[in-house]
């Protein structure tokens, strides 16, 4: 999802579809919290977004320690993005124990933000995969510049200018990725979501099985709603945007909120 430009302090504050998430998931939070958790607030949450947040690595340091918030939902095998989550789980709890305020503002708002990316349909897309086969076989963690980054590779000018098309082109994977996302962030920065809290059921699951499996669940009802399909199908449309208001964004609200309550659950067992 979209977090700003990266470039400076604030941006996204707006339309940024992150930062709008973690405002709401705090404000709906602070009822469900125990009197003795001292949770961060939004105002310090949102300080590790945007530029300070996992998209500003991207942008700072490719390919050195840049989270890949990417799951293939028709994958078992593909758990990086449910490792992060839950070590982030692990992480929030214990800055929580500490009282370290400035940690569990980093570790609730990097949480957050791999929660959201796993819940939106452009990252179920293989990128990775499909990247790969662009840049001759290498990975990832060969791209160590922004031009490296953005720019394919290819044996001959023929097939420079066909890998580029394929991925920045009309259709292209990463055209159709920034523009789905550009399209979230229109639609979802005026709507309050007042009614994307979690189930008392969704609590109990949370609290008997697990966040993972609950995730993992809301991983593949998503992919179940075709949204991406559907997009790059017919662009956006009217019933694309009210499926984002109504059904992906109360789902990632809500996971969100319970991937933070996770951690204080975690916590409150030690009590």
């Amino acid at each position: 999802m979209y977090a700003g430009t990266t470039i400076r302090d604030g941006s996204g504050r707006f339309i940024g579809v992150h930062q709008k998430i973690d405002r709401v998931a705090r404000r709906h939070l602070t009822p469900m919290l125990p009197d003795w958790c001292e949770f961060p607030d939004a105002k310090n949450i949102l300080h590790f977004e945007g530029k300070n947040g996992p998209d500003g690595v991207k942008r700072k340091s490719p390919a050195v320690d840049e989270p890949w918030h990417f799951i293939n939902p028709d994958d078992p095998n593909d758990t990086a993005l449910l490792e992060m989550i839950d070590q982030h789980i692990d992480n929030l709890a214990e800055a929580l124990q500490k009282h370290n305020s400035e940690r569990a503002a980093f570790e609730a708002a990097w949480m957050a933000h791999a929660i959201t990316d796993g819940l939106t349909p452009a990252h179920h897309f293989p990128l990775e995969h499909a990247m790969q086969e662009l840049r001759g076989g290498e990975g990832l963690e060969t791209r160590t510049s922004i031009l490296k980054k953005n720019v394919m590779k290819g044996d001959t000018g023929i097939e420079l200018i066909k890998n580029n098309w394929k991925f920045w082109g009309a259709k292209g994977m990463m055209t159709m990725h920034v523009a789905f996302e550009a399209g979230v962030a229109s639609v979802v920065a005026y709507p309050r979501f007042k009614d994307a809290v979690p189930s008392e059921a969704e609590i109990l699951q949370v609290k008997q099985q697990g966040y993972r499996e609950y995730y993992l669940e809301q991983v593949h009802a998503v992919a179940d709603l075709k949204m991406y399909d559907n997009f790059g199908k017919n662009g956006w449309t009217t019933d694309l945007a009210w499926q984002t208001n109504h059904e992906l964004m109360p789902i990632i609200i809500k996971a969100v909120m319970l991937g933070w309550l996770a951690s204080v659950w975690k916590l409150e067992a030690k009590r």
